[in-house]
């Protein structure tokens, strides 16, 4: 057994100091990681079990641990999260890192219309202006009143030497409906993107003189209505899709087990602020065994350099 007195303490206090610094200078170099991950029901929700269905149950914690690997290997400067269940859910994630060595001092987290499943991020670094979106709506055709952006749009400003890169987290309407009108919820889906785009367009008027991303997990392909929508406002261009692969060259960020389908619904967009050739991005599939434990989602990590 360790016994930890005033000088072990002391040297934990030096220890993390010097990473939170070593951290700050890398941004203030010019190089910001980000890496956006959904990671499936950080929350209370319906879930079935070696014991049975079990109603507003907690994500097992070798789902957990399993995310705490990745995230861990992700090695990011800010992760920008979908599906956790507000602020007591990141406080507990954050905390559970930590006691592994893996410190995201900064964190925010947002919930909307859909209370159990919202925006959050984590960061090395100290965030600049955040803005939680909860007053978005869509303006579908023949919808006067407009229907509510469930998971609303979370903004956070990230502080670097070099300027600041604003981050606008998403996460669109799923494939899941009952409207016999709109299959696939693509309507609603193109509908909420519009609503993220326009908004993104009333803070950043000039996207061309401006550096910011949208990412998250859209339900969507590149090049789809929705993916179209968030990239442009008639002949005015608002972002950029990044491509990104595995180590393998696969392309796939979502499984969705049941029926062996594959496909890529996050993405990162960057606007056109940012030099096409300051950006890479990969999907991280390592380590293995855990990025299949902890989601039904794969991250994308996307390194800035300018």
């Amino acid at each position: 057994m360790r016994v930890f007195g005033w000088r072990g303490r002391r040297a934990g206090v030096l220890a993390w100091w010097v990473l939170a610094v070593c951290q700050a200078v890398c941004v203030g170099q010019g190089v910001l990681t980000v890496a956006t991950y959904n990671v499936e029901n950080y929350t209370l929700a319906d879930r079935r079990s070696a014991e049975g269905f079990r109603p507003d149950y907690p994500k097992p914690e070798a789902e957990k641990a399993a995310l705490r690997r990745v995230i861990a290997a992700l090695d990011a400067d800010v992760v920008a999260l979908q599906e956790v269940g507000g602020e007591p859910f990141l406080r507990e994630l954050r905390r559970d890192l930590a006691s592994e060595g893996v410190n995201y001092p900064y964190g925010e987290a947002m919930l909307a219309g859909d209370e159990a499943r919202g925006l959050a991020v984590l960061s090395r670094v100290p965030l600049g202006r955040v803005t939680a979106h909860r007053d978005l709506a869509t303006k579908r055709r023949g919808d006067v009143a407009g229907e509510p952006v469930r998971r609303g749009l979370l903004e956070v400003e990230v502080p670097t030497e070099g300027g600041a890169v604003t981050l606008f987290v998403v996460h669109l309407k799923s494939r899941l409906t009952e409207d016999r009108e709109d299959p696939g919820a693509e309507d609603q889906r193109v509908a909420e993107a519009q609503a993220v785009r326009d908004r993104v367009l009333a803070r950043f008027p000039e996207p061309t003189a401006a550096r910011f991303l949208i990412l998250g997990d859209c339900n969507d392909l590149p090049g789809s209505r929705a993916l179209q929508a968030l990239q442009s406002r008639g002949k005015t261009e608002i972002t950029r899709w990044i491509d990104a692969a595995d180590g393998r060259g696969e392309r796939w960020t979502h499984a969705y087990a049941r029926v062996a389908l594959y496909s890529r619904f996050d993405h990162v967009l960057v606007s056109p602020g940012i030099p096409a050739g300051a950006v890479r991005a990969r999907i991280v599939d390592e380590p293995l065994e855990a990025v299949r434990a902890a989601s039904d989602h794969r991250p994308v990590v996307v390194t800035l350099r300018w």
